[in-house]
């Protein structure tokens, strides 16, 4: 990073974020790409590039879209979402289902958004042909397709179906350099040439246009080529504290997919266990009254995740 050749990216003069957008869109087999600040960013000029204000756009339950990006869908974009199936997946039915009828008296349905792997159901991965049916479906529909694949990583390491073959039944799709694969910064919007140079205004009108940003490409693009692989380690290591948390009264485990780990306290407020074990070196998120997760990254090895979860287990023992 500190050794990055840098240029104006918001004149398109960076060469390190040149070649970062090219090898990105090389390795998801699109024709183009975007450096964004931020997966949050990549998203909502998804829904910019491909709605209107009015529209509505189809999601599944808990979409990152709709629960963390602050209400920026009906800020910036104008749309509203309609909400498919049951834990952030559903079915090409499902989906025909949420379409609005052609009357002036509903809004237009344009965009259907899938989350894979799906963060608030537990790093879930989306079944890919149950993807390639919701696509068929919705190209025949008229509807375009938006893929939040900030954790396609992962899907594709847990699945071994290449990151391309995930990404090709969308138009367009946002990818994260500083997830599981560790970047500092930044995330890429990915898709045609037309849509890219769509989201290029849209970038810059949400203040996401960046000067000498070759520092913080060349970080996300030894990222990309160097960090893919081991995010099998953080999936092993999801597991193991899982499963060293199994059977721990107050304390349900849920299904471990990918390196996501909910965890449903019975009595127990959750933000009070995120508290108290933050104080002992242990960090989560509370996503609900009663639900925190846990999620393994490449600062923490096996051996450190296995030891937050025995701490895990005797504090809840503790009362």
């Amino acid at each position: 990073m500190a050794a990055a050749a840098v240029g104006d990216d918001v004149y398109g003069e960076d060469p390190s974020v040149k070649a970062l957008e090219e090898r990105v869109a090389a390795v998801l087999g699109k024709e183009s790409a975007l450096f964004v600040p931020s997966g949050t960013m990549g998203n909502q000029i998804g829904l910019l590039v491909h709605t209107r204000p009015g529209d509505e756009v189809i999601i599944g339950e808990g979409s990152h879209c709709a629960f963390y990006e602050s209400g920026a869908a009906s800020a910036w974009a104008g749309v509203q979402f309609a909400v498919a199936g049951r834990g952030g997946l559903f079915t090409a039915e499902e989906m025909s289902d949420a379409i609005k009828p052609p009357q002036d008296h509903f809004p237009r349905t344009r965009l259907v958004v899938v989350e894979n792997t799906h963060n608030r159901a537990g790093g879930r991965v989306f079944p890919q042909a149950q993807i390639i049916a919701i696509a068929n479906a919705a190209r025949a529909s008229g509807l375009a397709l938006h893929l939040d694949g900030a954790r396609i990583w992962n899907a594709s390491v847990a699945t071994g179906v290449d990151a391309r073959e995930l990404a090709a039944p969308f138009d367009t799709l946002s990818v994260c350099f500083s997830k599981g694969l560790g970047a500092p910064v930044g995330s890429a919007f990915v898709g045609s040439r037309e849509h890219v140079l769509a989201a290029h205004r849209f970038r810059k009108m949400l203040g996401g246009g960046m000067r000498q940003a070759g520092i913080l490409a060349a970080g996300a693009l030894h990222a990309l080529d160097q960090h893919r692989a081991r995010l099998a380690d953080d999936h092993v290591a999801a597991r193991v504290f899982a499963d060293t948390l199994r059977d721990t009264p107050g304390i349900e485990v849920g299904a471990v997919m990918t390196n996501i780990v909910v965890l449903t306290t019975r009595d127990r407020p959750a933000a009070d266990l995120v508290h108290r074990a933050a104080a002992a070196g242990v960090l989560m998120n509370a996503t609900g009254k009663h639900t925190l997760r846990a999620v393994t990254h490449l600062d923490v090895d096996v051996d450190q995740v296995r030891w937050a979860a025995e701490t895990l287990r005797k504090m809840v023992a503790a009362g």
